[in-house]
């Protein structure tokens, strides 16, 4: 069998299985698997190249052992063990959720406020790509990444020591093991209400962590929690940002309103929904 109809054999059985972008999807495992056996050169080019050389009955078993994964639905990502983020490659494992590009506006709203040398949280790091991406992108910036999961948090540092970012991480139930004094905290939390799980897409409500998805009843309970305990561990005039599901903006905004925040304000994403809320603590209480 070639490389090309490996790929179109690929193709058909994702959607035989009604896979998502199946088409896609083939393509990304098996340049997974050749990526594995011929390193970084292989792209769209260098297939297009080759595609008439033999796939080999090793490269073919791999690859068949991929697309039997993402038939019954496994993330792609969690089969290839990576996704991209603000233009970095990220490790990531069925312990965290998949960095997504509606997150990439909570960290440039991040930048906007940074400044080099600034301390930032980073709370419910999950894979840390939040923590680490702002930490190679602005010059100086100091990171702390809370999780309440240990296993997140290996792989969080696993992915700050493949792209040599100085993070210190610790484990603890929100601000439980944080010490210090910040100028500004950042969070996507768990926010999707728990009755609404049951409703999500087999590839997230199957794979991906519970833990990092169930915002408890209302979906707002840590927006409570993290925005209620901030004011102890933020510097005067420092920043809390948010990201929030669609729906949430009003009620984040209020949250933070009444804990005395100042400058509230709700940031859109790429399709124009609501995505960040972020506030500035004017005073100490």
């Amino acid at each position: 069998m070639t490389l090309w109809e490996a790929l179109k054999t690929g193709e058909k059985y994702l959607e035989e299985r009604e896979i998502p972008d199946a088409a896609l999807d083939a393509w990304y495992l098996l340049e997974d698997i050749l990526k594995k056996e011929h390193g970084e050169k292989v792209n769209r080019a260098w297939f297009l190249m080759n595609r008439q050389e033999e796939i080999g009955e090793r490269l073919h078993t791999a690859y068949t052992q991929e697309l039997e994964q993402r038939g019954t639905h496994v993330p792609l990502q969690y089969i290839t063990g990576e996704q991209e983020f603000m233009g970095i490659p990220f490790f990531v494992n069925n312990k965290v959720l998949i960095p997504r590009q509606d997150t990439e506006i909570l960290v440039e709203e991040v930048m906007k406020a940074a400044r080099p040398g600034m301390k930032l949280l980073d709370m419910c790091t999950g894979s840390g790509c939040i923590a680490i991406s702002l930490v190679k992108l602005v010059p100086g910036m100091k990171a702390v990444a809370s999780d309440l999961s240990g296993e997140a948090l290996e792989t969080a540092g696993e992915n700050a020591r493949r792209q040599e970012a100085e993070i210190t991480f610790v484990q603890g139930n929100l601000f439980e093991s944080v010490k210090g004094q910040f100028d500004i905290i950042v969070s996507n939390p768990p926010y999707i209400p728990s009755a609404e799980i049951e409703e999500l897409m087999e590839e997230v409500r199957l794979f991906e962590p519970r833990t990092a998805l169930d915002g408890r009843e209302d979906g707002l309970y840590f927006y409570r929690k993290i925005t209620e305990e901030s004011s102890g561990y933020l510097k005067e005039g420092g920043w809390l940002m948010f990201e929030i599901g669609c729906s949430q903006g009003e009620q984040v905004s209020e949250l933070m309103r009444n804990a005395g925040f100042s400058h509230v304000a709700v940031c859109k994403d790429l399709a124009g929904l609501d995505r960040v809320v972020k506030g500035r603590l004017e005073r100490k209480p």
